[in-house]
């Protein structure tokens, strides 16, 4: 089943209707070749799951008429990666891709002082509005209902002053602390540094700020090699307390039936 994306405000449930334009109505009716009365399911990144049926093709859009709609709570744990902006463009375009099929819900892409990449504001914006592109065929592709927000770039100093998240670790090639323990229902930070890692001054201010510093193993990781590690380690994580959740529950509703 392919999904496909349209903006929220394209979705209107008091008429019933929907429309898809820019590059998925291309997909959609150019490369797939879809017609009226073909069914379509549709997302907003939002949480919404639209299954549709098209009523009329344009030239630069369709629309398609509402045939079920349901709507998704957003999950408990969320995972914000702020790494630093890599040399190669190749290499940051990967991380965002991996991130994004590993659930991470905001990346924000960093300049620290060791940032080699350091793009002006206008060639940052454009950057971001390309790996928003990307978050949405990596959403669809791994049919993710709420997509990743990115950001352009910021500096480092704005990382620090993030607040609203449960905890806050940084990657540190001399820490000893290994990163542990459970994640499920909390708002969890990473700061991930690029070629050359964070400086010790980076460090010393982020534990000021509330950073607990981790390690990621005895080997030298890539930066985004970094940024995929975390974002898996809290995925599995995850799915290793809920399944240990759902096993418990099983288990009392076995136990309440059997008395």
């Amino acid at each position: 089943m392919d999904l496909f994306y349209t903006p929220p405000e394209h979705i209107d449930e008091k008429a019933g209707a929907l429309v898809v334009s820019g590059d998925e109505f291309g997909h959609i009716v150019r490369v797939l070749r879809y017609v009226a009365g073909n069914t379509i399911f549709v997302t907003d990144g939002r949480g919404r799951s639209v299954r549709a049926e098209i009523s009329s093709i344009g030239k630069k859009s369709l629309t398609a008429a509402i045939v079920s709609l349901e709507r998704f709570s957003p999950p408990r744990t969320t995972v914000t990666i702020a790494i630093s902006l890599l040399k190669s463009s190749q290499r940051f375009d990967m991380f965002i891709e991996k991130a994004t099929e590993l659930g991470v819900n905001r990346i924000i892409p960093m300049i620290t002082s060791r940032t080699v990449s350091q793009p002006g504001a206008e060639k940052g914006r454009r950057k971001a509005e390309r790996w928003k592109s990307m978050v949405i065929a990596a959403s669809l592709q791994s049919k993710r209902l709420f997509f990743p927000e990115i950001l352009p770039p910021v500096n480092y100093s704005e990382i620090l002053g993030l607040e609203g998240y449960d905890m806050k670790f940084i990657a540190y090639e001399t820490s000893l602390g290994p990163l542990s323990g459970g994640f499920s229902g909390e708002h969890i930070l990473f700061a991930v540094g690029g070629e050359g890692g964070f400086s010790d001054n980076e460090v010393s201010q982020a534990l000021r700020s509330g950073f607990t510093r981790i390690s990621l193993g005895p080997s030298i990781l890539r930066a985004e090699t970094a940024g995929i590690f975390v974002a898996g380690l809290v995925r599995a994580a995850s799915l290793f307390q809920d399944r240990n959740v759902h096993q418990n529950t099983t288990k009392q509703a076995g136990t309440h039936e059997t008395v």
